[in-house]
């Protein structure tokens, strides 16, 4: 098991399978150009918590880290350790992904549990903490 910040090669394969499928189905959804970022706390293709995140909102850590919380608790509930992920139009380093991390895992400190966060694209995943990731030139659902 991975002791670093973030997600590390080698990625578990049933986690490379549930990103790809958030890639999917975010590819799918999000059909506009430029659309929001949103942050989204759950289960790929399952249910899910989501805030859209306006670009002129400046949050602070203390803030992330409550809203995250509040996201996870009912899955952690439940008995579910949920993903959190950021979908975003971009591709490429941006300062809100690394805070959004670290609100994450202070998040997950705090709940007790180990949380990551990775930035989706339409095309790609990457973890903005490790730098592991993901990308497709087309990606389609696999036939199984």
């Amino acid at each position: 098991m991975p002791t670093g910040p973030g997600i590390q090669e080698p990625v578990p394969y049933l986690l490379q399978r549930v990103l790809r499928g958030a890639v999917i189905a975010h590819a799918r959804s999000e059909r506009r150009r430029f659309h929001p970022v949103v942050l989204h706390v759950g289960i790929p293709s399952g249910p899910t918590r989501e805030l859209e995140l306006q670009p002129e909102s400046r949050l602070d850590h203390a803030l992330r880290v409550e809203i995250v919380q509040a996201m996870a608790r009912p899955f952690l509930a439940e008995g579910r350790v949920p993903l959190s992920w950021l979908t975003r139009p971009v591709v490429g380093p941006d300062e809100g992904d690394l805070a959004w991390a670290a609100a994450v895992g202070a998040a997950g400190a705090e709940l007790g549990v180990r949380l990551d966060l990775v930035v989706i694209t339409r095309r790609s995943w990457h973890d903005p903490r490790s730098g592991v990731g993901r990308s497709w030139t087309r990606i389609r659902p696999s036939p199984d």
